[in-house]
């Protein structure tokens, strides 16, 4: 792992963004920058450059040292691990913060897959359940459980993905069919994809001593008519991970489970009274570095490979590897 003193020297480094003129038709996401250009297969291809900007509560918060490269490599990892469960759209892995894949009409909804009852956002199934709610997005939910449990079996909580900048909604299967976005046909296909990669997930995390919580799932349609797993699976920015050995101690004491995502910066946040409303807290530098250093953590803990990175300047690093790709 790296040291505390790289990582505070890299929260002056950050990648923030990136706008390569020769890349193609550019488009941003919260945290990607994504570039569509042709194949010379034919088709077109996207490069997403994962940058080290870090969303919460629907909003770009700050930047985290080695994020993007900690996202990207996760990233890597997984999809090798589940590419037997359904495809996927990566070509290749040029750089540490890059994936080149297949240019894919991505279809607008999330497969969610839940395995506790749990969340801190007014979203959340847990705040749901709270307040009453026992049928979440057509889940019907038992009386009487206590956060942080875990369900009989995983929940699967579609949610419609929102415009840049808009809330993602959570809805039933029947809501969103009626919405007609996609279909019955898409829908099952994802569904059962999603419950496959969630329990392999939960597999491969369960022997490194890691809970996979929760985490959502992004499908796209290539041109030949496949749907394919896109975006990226079992990050920290898409799932949320517990420390399997104190789990239940945790649990039956009511405290807080100590979690390897970010959902320590939300937290942070929340302590401030921030939760998306108003303008963005200022961050100090310590609360960056202790966020990368959970992610980087997060990274090892779940591939059991060390994390390796150097201390420097991420664009001119990305002007060298991606000079194959500009055009």
């Amino acid at each position: 792992m790296l040291t505390d003193e790289q990582i505070a020297q890299q929260v002056q480094l950050t990648l923030k963004g990136t706008n390569f003129s020769n890349l193609g038709e550019r488009y941003e996401g919260k945290v990607r920058d994504n570039y569509t250009q042709p194949r010379s297969e034919g088709g077109k291809q996207r490069i997403i450059v994962v940058t080290d900007r870090l969303s919460a509560f629907d909003k770009i918060i700050t930047t985290v040292p080695f994020k993007g490269q900690v996202l990207n490599q996760m990233a890597k990892f997984w999809f090798e691990q589940t590419e037997d469960i359904i495809g996927n759209h990566v070509i290749e892995f040029p750089d540490p913060n890059v994936v080149v894949g297949r240019e894919c009409n991505a279809l607008p909804v999330e497969m969610v897959m839940r395995g506790y009852l749990t969340g801190v956002t007014s979203t959340s199934v847990w705040k749901h359940y709270e307040k009453g709610v026992r049928n979440f997005c057509g889940n019907q939910l038992p009386d009487g459980m206590k956060k942080d449990q875990k369900f009989a079996e995983p929940i699967l909580t579609p949610s419609t993905k929102a415009a840049h900048g808009g809330h993602d909604e959570s809805v039933s299967k029947e809501a969103i069919l009626e919405r007609g976005v996609i279909t019955e046909e898409q829908f099952e296909t994802m569904a059962k994809a999603a419950m496959k990669l969630y329990t392999r997930g939960v597999e491969i995390a369960a022997k490194q001593g890691v809970i996979l919580v929760d985490t959502k799932y992004e499908f796209g349609v290539t041109d030949d008519g496949e749907i394919v797993l896109i975006d990226e699976i079992h990050t920290p920015d898409s799932s949320r991970f517990w420390f399997a050995n104190e789990y239940e101690s945790r649990f039956e004491a009511g405290d807080e489970q100590k979690k390897i995502d970010k959902e320590y910066m939300r937290k942070w946040l929340a302590d401030q009274g921030f939760t998306g409303d108003g303008d963005v807290p200022e961050i100090p530098d310590e609360i960056k570095a202790e966020t990368a250093r959970r992610y980087i953590e997060a990274y090892e803990l779940i591939t059991g490979v060390g994390f390796e990175a150097e201390v420097g300047d991420v664009a001119q690093r990305l002007e060298t590897n991606l000079q194959k790709y500009m055009i």
